[in-house]
């Protein structure tokens, strides 16, 4: 009988290995502005007084809004690969 443990499973398959919740915040705001990332995720730590810090502190004690937080990262991420994100031209064929 092999009692050895299994290897944990690999993160390969998810886009959000490997990056911090302050990285992802970081890339939101740089890419959306403030003003932006409010507009899309109605919190008030992006909102009033919005600062990297205290929305990190928000966003780690509150597993809903990271996860919108997340998903608009993804989203992001997804609109830059098809060249459609804010402040980009129109591709023209």
């Amino acid at each position: 009988m092999d009692d050895s443990v299994p290897p944990p499973p690999t993160q390969r398959h998810n886009p959000l290995h490997g990056l911090t919740l302050q990285a992802i915040v970081e890339a939101l705001v740089a890419h959306y502005g403030w003003p932006g990332l409010a507009d899309r995720i109605p919190l008030n730590c992006f909102s009033s007084e919005p600062s990297v810090p205290s929305s990190l502190k928000f966003l780690r004690k509150t597993p809903w809004a990271r996860e919108k937080v997340e998903g608009l990262y993804l989203f992001m991420q997804r609109e830059q690969r098809r060249g459609s994100g804010p402040g980009t031209a129109p591709q023209q064929r």
